[in-house]
């Protein structure tokens, strides 16, 4: 079974800049879509970013050319660069491998902008 592990979250100024890593386990990363997506106060899970196994990437309205979503298939890391941070960017983060019917989140990494 494949394991995600995020880390790199943290407080971060208006303006400022974090990045995300999410360290899978096992090789399924290398044929997986894998996404960001932030949990808001509201417990509603939103999709961020997502990069495909070719390496496309799509990204919500909201962080569309603030946040760039990568991947390295040789290491099983997926990141999240995350510039020009807004306080309504604030949440937990979660990275999630899908491949056909496997469906992995990992244990999320809280994001924190104050206004």
């Amino acid at each position: 079974q494949v394991q995600l592990v995020e880390s790199g979250g943290g407080l971060a100024q208006v303006g400022g800049s974090l990045r995300l890593t999410c360290r899978a386990s096992g090789m399924l990363f290398n044929i997986a879509t894998m996404s960001w997506y932030r949990q808001g106060p509201r417990n509603q899970r939103e999709l961020v970013a997502k990069i495909s196994s070719q390496g496309v990437p799509t990204y919500a309205d909201s962080v569309q050319g603030r946040f760039t979503i990568s991947r390295d298939d040789a290491k099983f890391i997926l990141y999240l660069q995350m510039n020009g941070l807004k306080p309504e960017d604030g949440g937990t983060y979660f990275c999630n491998l899908k491949r056909g019917s496997i469906d992995v989140w990992g244990q999320g990494t809280q994001v924190t902008v104050p206004a």
